[in-house]
C-alpha cells in the first residue's frame, strides 16, 4: 500500500496525456523517485514532485487511455480502452547506480571516455551539488546523438532534407557542431562508430551488422558539413557583421543562409548570441511558411486536402459501428456473400439511411474481401451488389473510418438503391488482385535480390504495389550500375522460375523477428503479426496479398532506376503480362530504331557511335568556320576593334553563336593578333553566357584574367576562374551582356590604374 502522502493529485494539466489535439488519450499517473535532500532546490522550501528542481525523477508512466478527443474538443468513450505503460529504463539504471545523471551510468561511460581522449576533455565527475560545466553539455550532446543516428542508419534511415531524413541529419549536424565546440576539427564522429557498436552491439546485432554502412554514412555526412561551413560561414560573418550596429539579424537573411547555404538556425542564432545579436524569428519563420507555400502549391501530388472526419447520427451508432466486427476475409477469398451492410454515409462523409443511384459513398460492411491501403499496398477494388433487388455498386477505394476502426468502402451505386440494412454480395476485381500480388510479392524477392548484390544494409524506405507497377525505394549512398541491375533482374527472375512457395503464418512479433523475419523502419506492429516468407529467400512481417508460389509472377523487368534523395534509390518494375508487354514494346522501338539507322541489331551501337562521331566532327568544323568569320569581321579583327587603355590595347565584344571552345580559340587569336593586350568575349546560345578573358603573357601581372572574370561574371548570373593569362565562365543572363562588356572595360581600367 502506497502512504497517501506519497500520492499528489496536479490536475488534468500534468495528469491527463493525449497523443495530440486529437485522437486517444486519457488520465496518467507517474511514478516519480525522490533522490535524496541532498540535491539542491533553489525554492525556499522544495514543492516536491510538482518542484522544478532535480530531487525528484519521472521514472515510469501509466496512461489509461479510455477517450477519443476529436477536433471540437469533445470526449468520446473507445471500444475498447487500454493501458499505455512506459519506463524509463536509463532513468532506472541511474536510480540503481545511484548516479547524478543517464550519461554518468555505465550506458554511456565508453563512449564519454573514448569522446574525451579524443577531444582532450575529461568528462565529469559531477554530484548532485554539481551542475555540467558547457565541455560535458556538448560531450553529452555528442554521445547521445551519435547512438540515436547509428541506430537510425542501421535500420535504413539516410540523411536527406525530409521526413525522418530530415531528423537524421539535423542531429548528425547538432553533434557536429558540438564536436567543433570542444575543438575538433574536421570529421570526428565516424571514429567512435566502433566504440559505440563494440558496446551496444551484444543486446543489438543489427549495429554490428552495419557497422561500416554506419561509419561511412556519418563520415560522408561529416564532409558534407564541413562543405556547408566552408561556403556558408563567410557569409555568416558577412550578415553578422552588417547586423551588428542594429543588434538583429534579419529574418530574410537567417532564412537564406538557413535554406540556400545549409547552416542550420540554432548554429547561426549561437554565433549570433555570441556578439550579442539576436535573430529576427519573426521574419524567419514567415519566410520558411512561405517557402512552405510554394512548395505545397508544386507538390507533383497536388495541393493537400483536409479529411473530414466522418459524422455520426448520434453517439450510440457511432458506438456501435466502431464496436462492429470488422474481419478482413479477403486472405482467403475475393468475394463474400450475405455481409451485412453497417452503416452508410455519403460522399461528405455524413451517415444516412440509404444511397440513390447515381451517388458516391461510403458503406461498412461487418466482413469484407477488400484490402485497405497499407504498407505501399493500394486499395482494392471492385462491386458490392444485391441481386434481389437488382443494387450494383463500383467500390473505387478503402479507408479507416476511424483510427483503429472499421474499413469504409468508397463506392459508386450504379444500378438501384443501397440502404443500411441489407446483406450484400462483396467481389474483389479478380484480375487486378492478381497483378497486385504478382507486384507485392515480386517486391519482397526485389528486397532480398537488393541485399544479395549489394549488402545487408539494403533497408527498405517506402514502396507502392499497385496493379501495373511496383515502386521500391531503398538506402544505398550510391547509384546502381549497369551490372549491378542485371544480376539483380536475373536473381528475381531465377526465385520466380524456382517456383518456390509463398507461406504465411501469424506468430508473436517477438518470435517473427528472433526468427529472422524483416521489420520495417516506422512501422507499428502489435503482439501478433504476419509473416510472410519464400523458404531461403526472403522473411518479411507484411499484412499484403501474396501469390501462392514465385512462378506466379510469370516475369520480373526492372523499368527504371533513379536517386529519390541522398542516400536513397528508387527501382521501378513491371511482373508477369505488363513486363511482357514492356518488353514488346522496347523490341518495338528497337525495331524502329534499327530501320531508320539501316542496320542489324549487332551494329546498332557501331552506327549510333559513328552517327555522334560525325556530328562532333561536323560541329568542331562548324564552329572552326564561325571562329574564322569573326576573325574575317573588319570590326573585330582590325586594330580599330581595339581600344587604348593607357599603353595597353583592349578588345571587349559580343561574339554571335560560338561555344566556349571556339569563343577561346578567338579569343586567342585576336590576343596574338594584338601582340600585346586583353581580350574579353562574350557569346550568347540558346539562353546561356559564355564568357571569356584571355591576357598576353606580358600584362598577367597588371591584368590576371581570373580576377578580371570573377569580377564581371556575376553579372550575368555566372561565375568561374582560371589562370593568370585565361579565364572563362558561364551565365545565365543574356540580356546583360551589354553591361558586362562595359564593366570588363572598367575593371580593366582600375587594374592598369592601380
Amino acid at each position: 500500500m502506497v502512504p497517501a502522502d506519497r500520492i499528489v493529485e496536479l490536475g488534468l494539466e500534468e495528469n491527463f496525456w493525449a497523443m495530440g489535439d486529437t485522437g486517444p488519450c486519457g488520465r496518467c499517473s507517474e511514478l516519480h523517485y525522490h533522490r535524496g535532500n541532498q540535491v539542491p532546490c533553489d525554492e525556499p522550501v522544495c514543492r516536491g514532485i510538482d518542484c522544478s528542481c532535480d530531487r525528484y525523477v519521472e521514472i515510469w508512466n501509466n496512461v489509461f487511455m479510455e477517450f477519443s478527443r476529436n477536433s471540437t474538443g469533445e470526449l468520446t468513450p473507445l471500444p475498447a480502452a487500454s493501458i499505455d505503460t512506459g519506463m524509463g529504463l536509463e532513468r532506472i539504471v541511474a536510480v540503481l547506480q545511484d548516479k547524478v545523471s543517464n550519461y554518468d551510468t555505465d550506458l554511456f561511460k565508453p563512449l564519454l571516455h573514448a569522446l574525451g581522449e579524443y577531444t582532450g576533455h575529461q568528462y565529469g565527475p559531477h554530484t548532485p551539488q554539481q551542475s555540467p560545466g558547457p565541455n560535458d553539455v556538448s560531450m553529452r550532446v555528442v554521445a547521445d546523438h551519435l547512438r540515436a543516428m547509428a541506430f537510425l542508419i542501421a535500420d535504413g534511415v539516410m540523411p536527406s532534407n525530409e521526413w525522418r531524413g530530415y531528423v537524421l541529419r539535423k542531429i548528425m549536424r547538432r553533434a557536429m557542431r558540438h564536436g567543433k565546440r570542444l575543438g575538433v576539427s574536421g570529421p570526428f564522429l565516424h571514429e567512435l562508430v566502433d566504440v559505440l557498436v563494440d558496446e551496444m552491439g551484444p543486446p543489438y546485432p543489427e549495429l554490428p551488422a552495419n557497422r561500416d554502412a554506419i561509419a561511412q554514412v556519418v563520415r560522408a555526412e561529416e564532409e558534407r558539413f564541413d562543405a556547408v561551413l566552408t561556403d556558408g560561414l563567410p557569409r555568416l560573418e558577412s550578415a553578422l557583421a552588417a547586423a551588428a550596429e542594429g543588434g538583429t539579424l534579419p529574418g530574410v537573411d537567417v532564412f537564406r543562409l538557413y535554406d540556400t547555404h545549409g547552416l542550420p538556425v540554432d548554429f547561426i542564432e549561437d554565433l549570433a548570441s555570441e556578439r550579442g545579436i539576436t535573430l529576427d524569428r519573426t521574419g524567419f519563420d514567415t519566410a520558411l511558411d512561405a517557402q512552405r507555400q510554394q512548395s505545397r502549391s508544386k507538390a507533383s501530388f497536388g495541393t493537400a486536402v483536409a479529411v473530414t472526419e466522418f459524422q455520426f447520427a448520434s453517439v450510440s451508432n457511432r458506438t456501435a459501428v466502431l464496436a462492429s466486427e470488422d474481419r478482413f476475409r479477403g486472405y482467403e477469398t475475393t468475394e463474400v456473400v450475405d455481409a451485412l451492410v453497417v452503416a452508410l454515409f455519403d460522399d461528405a462523409r455524413v451517415a444516412v439511411t440509404a444511397l440513390e443511384q447515381g451517388t458516391t459513398g461510403f458503406v461498412v460492411l461487418q466482413g469484407t474481401p477488400f484490402y485497405l491501403e497499407a504498407g505501399g499496398q493500394v486499395s482494392d477494388t471492385g462491386r458490392i451488389s444485391n441481386p434481389e433487388n437488382g443494387l450494383v455498386a463500383e467500390v473505387d477505394g478503402v479507408e479507416r473510418i476511424a483510427p483503429g476502426g472499421p474499413r469504409a468502402h468508397h463506392l459508386r451505386v450504379v444500378e438501384g438503391q443501397f440502404r443500411s440494412d441489407y446483406l450484400v454480395h462483396a467481389s474483389v476485381d479478380r484480375c487486378r488482385r492478381n497483378d497486385i500480388k504478382r507486384n507485392h510479392t515480386a517486391t519482397h524477392l526485389l528486397h532480398a535480390a537488393l541485399q544479395r548484390e549489394l549488402g545487408t544494409h539494403v533497408k527498405q524506405a517506402g514502396s507502392l504495389v499497385a496493379p501495373d507497377r511496383l515502386r521500391f525505394d531503398f538506402a544505398h549512398r550510391h547509384a546502381i550500375t549497369r551490372n549491378e541491375l542485371d544480376a539483380i533482374e536475373r536473381r528475381v527472375n531465377s526465385e520466380v522460375y524456382a517456383n518456390h512457395p509463398v507461406e504465411t503464418k501469424v506468430q508473436s512479433t517477438k518470435e517473427a523477428i528472433e526468427a529472422g523475419a524483416m521489420a520495417l523502419f516506422g512501422e507499428k506492429y502489435g503482439d501478433s503479426v504476419r509473416v510472410v516468407s519464400v523458404p531461403s529467400v526472403s522473411m518479411e512481417l507484411c499484412g499484403g496479398t501474396h501469390c501462392t508460389a514465385t512462378g506466379d509472377i510469370g516475369l520480373f523487368a526492372i523499368t527504371q532506376e533513379s536517386g529519390v534523395s541522398a542516400g536513397v534509390r528508387r527501382i521501378e518494375a513491371v511482373t508477369g503480362h505488363t513486363a511482357v508487354t514492356h518488353l514488346q514494346s522496347q523490341r518495338a522501338s528497337l525495331d524502329a530504331v534499327l530501320g531508320v539507322l539501316g542496320v542489324p541489331e549487332d551494329r546498332a551501337v557501331e552506327a549510333v557511335q559513328r552517327i555522334q562521331g560525325d556530328g562532333k566532327r561536323l560541329a568542331r568544323e562548324l564552329d572552326k568556320l564561325k571562329m574564322q568569320a569573326a576573325l574575317d569581321t573588319q570590326d573585330i579583327a582590325d586594330d580599330d576593334g581595339a581600344v587604348n587603355i593607357g599603353d595597353v590595347r583592349l578588345i571587349a565584344r559580343q561574339v554571335a553563336g560560338l561555344e566556349k571552345e571556339s569563343l577561346r580559340g578567338l579569343a586567342d587569336s585576336l590576343r596574338d593578333r594584338l601582340g600585346s593586350g586583353v581580350v574579353i568575349l562574350a557569346s550568347t546560345n540558346a539562353g546561356k553566357v559564355a564568357l571569356v578573358v584571355s591576357v598576353s603573357k606580358d600584362l598577367v601581372d597588371r591584368v590576371p584574367a581570373g580576377r578580371v572574370v570573377k569580377a564581371i561574371a556575376p553579372i550575368v548570373g555566372g561565375g568561374g576562374g582560371g589562370r593568370a593569362d585565361f579565364a572563362q565562365a558561364g551565365g545565365r543572363r543574356p540580356d546583360k551582356v551589354d553591361e558586362l562588356l562595359a564593366e570588363g572595360q572598367a575593371v580593366v581600367g582600375k587594374m592598369l590604374n592601380a
